[in-house]
């Protein structure tokens, strides 16, 4: 009954809250609507497949930008019928969309199948690589994009304006979180969970654990491929500094703001981001200790510190701590950065480095990896 009654509550903030989003345009600036809540949501969008792996899978990846720049750079590609860069095929957009998702989720799956035998700190740093892999691809060959990117890219005519683009940002964000909410449901997601708490005993219980990690890195790739979708026809150009080193770590530094453990964070994290990028810069207090243009990494850093100190777990943590402190409240417990960084939802985290194809572990080396 309990459960139930938690979900029904779930499920009406949920409508609750995509219902004021859906207003908030008839009552707030055209500037907030574009440059914050509608960035705010694209990188909500991204930073919410950061949290599915963690949450589901206790995989922390930080390659979620390069499949973000994937779908971009193909679409710039496909769409375009002119231009000083990139293959110009001239296609319609919404062909160009399908091309650009097929390719994003097809380099996902051979990437995922690639990664599914690490874990830890060691799946951590492989997909920071895939980052660095696909920036410098991008800034080398010229025939897709080069240095200097692509350039005067459009969206579709359905939506080339600046309502239509936070629109259809809200309504893929509403559908990524519930479909990542009903994924762990399902007995796909409950054998993921499984492989996050042990992944020993699931494999000796006959599950093909790369197959099961490969597969959801798939469906996160497919989810940062729409926001890369979004994120080109907001900007209207994307060059290989999208896929950097630095917007990498901007998709992590978001999850962990919010709550990596939560989906909601995902999307609250990136409204603080987007917000302290926006307003912060223009106190009198931040001008006046020196924090310039140049510098304003360093009070995002401060920013995340003052957030990790008082919340673990980020800024929905201390609502789910205060939840679990009144009486009869329950929260849900999921793993922390901690934990899933290391690979499992223990501290004690240990697992072979290497998994058989046919679901049997093959090694008995073990691996721990924490982020401190």
């Amino acid at each position: 009954m309990k459960t139930r009654r938690s979900r029904l509550i779930g499920l009406v903030a949920f409508v609750v809250v995509v219902a004021v989003l859906a207003l908030l345009p008839l009552a707030v600036s055209g500037f907030l609507v574009d440059f914050v809540l509608t960035r705010a949501l694209m990188l909500g969008l991204t930073a919410a497949t950061v949290v599915f792996l963690a949450r589901y899978g206790g995989m922390v990846s930080l390659g979620q930008i390069l499949f973000f720049a994937i779908a971009g750079f193909m679409y710039g590609n496909a769409v375009l019928e002119s231009g000083a860069r990139g293959l110009n095929l001239g296609w319609n957009p919404w062909v160009s969309i399908l091309f650009a998702l097929a390719i994003t989720t097809v380099v996902a799956l051979l990437l995922g199948f690639i990664a599914s035998r690490s874990s830890g700190i060691y799946f951590l740093m492989l997909t920071l690589v895939y980052a660095v892999i696909g920036y410098y691809f991008f800034a080398q060959v010229v025939t897709i994009s080069g240095p200097s990117g692509v350039t005067s890219i459009t969206p579709p005519p359905q939506i080339d304006s600046s309502l239509g683009l936070y629109y259809t940002v809200l309504l893929l964000s509403a559908l990524a979180y519930a479909g990542f909410r009903l994924v762990g449901d399902t007995p796909f997601g409950m054998v993921l969970q499984g492989i996050r708490d042990d992944p020993i005993r699931m494999a000796s219980l006959g599950v093909n654990v790369p197959v099961h990690r490969a597969l959801a890195f798939t469906i996160a790739g497919f989810v940062a491929g729409l926001s890369g979708l979004v994120n080109v026809w907001w900007n209207g150009q994307i060059d290989p500094a999208s896929v950097a080193i630095g917007p990498a770590l901007d998709i992590l530094i978001i999850a962990v703001i919010g709550g990596i453990s939560y989906f909601e964070g995902a999307w609250i994290g990136a409204f603080v981001y987007v917000a302290a990028n926006n307003y912060l810069r223009s106190l009198p207090l931040v001008d006046r200790i020196g924090i310039t243009e140049d510098r304003f990494n360093t009070l995002i850093g401060l920013l995340v510190l003052l957030i990790m100190v008082l919340s673990p777990e980020g800024l929905v943590g201390i609502a789910a701590r205060v939840r679990r402190l009144l009486p009869g409240g329950r929260g849900v417990r999921v793993p922390s950065l901690e934990s899933a960084a290391s690979g499992t939802a223990a501290s004690t985290a240990a697992q072979p480095a290497h998994t058989a194809t046919d679901g049997t572990m093959s090694s008995t080396t073990e691996e721990r990896g924490t982020i401190l």
